[in-house]
Parts: structure tokens; C-alpha cells; sequence
């Protein structure tokens, strides 16, 4: 496939680099709460994109997503009946800047970086992002996203915002994400788009997001092949 002129690639991250579930799943366990981890895992990011809605919608001024992330959790600890103080739900609430690497991440991103500038095009916010990336040990060259440009994904400006700050073309950044739809609204912006299935982020009974529904630029079943895909 031919990538010329493509200088960022542009990450999504959550579920595409980090496990969110399996990550949740057992700091919830490690802390002894009395639950199905996976299901609380499940239940918390459910409550993910209605929430930024209200952000995207206007019906609700522009707030990051650890505020996000927090509202959601103590409802979700009042929906599992569990109550835990003040202290501790913010210590569960910062398990976002804790999540681990998909097992390939790091090595594939070790070898893109030689040829790619590496960005993150999360929602997640920049404090997050930089926790979680020095948690990880993910090589970034620069956190991107959400709170940098004002704009939860899929609004326009997420994507337009994030490749005007590189100082790149739309069409010189490529986005890599094991979403469809977040790769389906990025090319609608100009960015050049790869797939990267995950087909296990959210467990076992996983139906949407297992294969590439269009045809993006590239379709990879790991960042390694993603790597060796793109030359690196």
C-alpha cells in the first residue's frame, strides 16, 4: 500500500493501545471490592460516550475526561451498591492513567517511532495521557487529543485541530485506531486511516470492532504487523 507523504501517525488509545477492561478488571479485584470486575470494568465504560455527548452536544460547558471518568464511577459504585470513601474513589477514578499496554504496544511503537512522529488523539485528557504513557513506558513524542484542541472525537476538531498543531496537512497525519467509527470520521477530515484489530477489548463476547468494515488505508492485526506494514 502506498503511504507517501504521511509524517504523524495518530493514535487512539484507549482499547487500541491500553486494555482498559482487563486493566479495571483487576485493580478492582486487587482492591477487594465485592464485584465481577470485568462487569464493573464494563459498566463504568458504558457510560463513557453518553457522557462526553453531553460536552459534544453543548448541552454542557467543556470539562475533561478524569471529571468525566469520576462522575460516571461513583454512579456506577451507587448501580453495584459498593461504597467506598472520598479517598478511595479517587484512587479507583485514576486507574485511567494506570492501564496497561496491549502485549505488542510497546515494541510496535518502539519501531514506528523511527520513521513516524508519534501522537496520541485521545479524549483522554493531557495529565492522563502523560501518567499513563510513563506508566506504560509508550513513546510519545507529544500528547494530542481532546483537551488540546477542545473537542471530544468525533467532532471535526478533534482530528483538524490535533494535525494543525503539528503543522501538518490533514492528509499527513494518518490515524490509527481499532475503531471503525473513529477511523470513519477521521477520513472524513482528510487523515489517512489504519486498523488495528482488538478483538478481545471488550471480552469475550466482543461484536463490533472485530474486523475493518472499510477500506482503510491499512489493516493490521497487531502494531507489530503495523510496523512491518509500514516499513519499519
Amino acid at each position: 500500500m502506498s503511504v507517501a507523504g504521511v509524517k504523524a501517525l495518530c493514535f487512539d488509545v484507549f482499547g487500541t493501545v491500553v486494555d482498559w477492561r482487563g486493566s479495571i478488571a483487576r485493580e478492582v479485584d486487587a482492591l477487594g471490592i465485592a464485584c465481577d470486575g470485568h462487569a464493573f470494568a464494563d459498566a463504568w465504560r458504558g457510560r463513557y460516550q453518553p457522557a462526553m455527548e453531553e460536552v459534544r452536544s453543548g448541552r454542557r460547558p467543556w470539562v475533561k475526561l478524569d471529571v468525566l471518568h469520576r462522575e460516571n464511577l461513583v454512579a456506577v459504585l451507587a448501580a453495584f451498591g459498593i461504597t467506598l470513601s472520598d479517598a478511595e474513589i479517587d484512587q479507583l477514578n485514576r486507574v485511567w492513567h494506570r492501564l496497561d499496554p496491549w502485549p505488542d504496544a510497546v515494541q510496535g511503537l518502539q519501531r514506528l517511532k523511527g520513521n513516524y512522529i508519534l501522537a496520541t488523539l485521545s479524549n483522554g485528557n493531557v495529565a492522563l495521557m502523560v501518567n499513563m504513557a510513563r506508566h506504560g513506558g509508550l513513546p510519545w513524542d507529544v500528547i494530542l487529543g481532546a483537551e488540546v484542541a477542545g473537542a471530544y472525537k468525533p467532532s471535526p476538531q478533534a482530528y483538524l485541530g490535533s494535525a494543525a498543531l503539528l503543522d501538518l496537512e490533514p492528509g499527513a497525519c494518518m490515524m490509527v485506531a481499532a475503531h471503525n467509527g473513529d477511523l470513519v470520521a477521521a477520513a472524513a477530515c482528510g487523515l489517512r486511516t489504519a486498523f488495528v484489530a482488538r478483538p478481545s477489548e471488550h471480552g469475550p463476547q466482543q461484536t463490533s470492532d472485530q474486523r475493518a468494515e472499510h477500506a482503510f488505508d491499512v489493516v493490521a492485526d497487531s502494531f507489530v504487523d503495523l510496523a512491518d506494514k509500514l516499513g519499519c
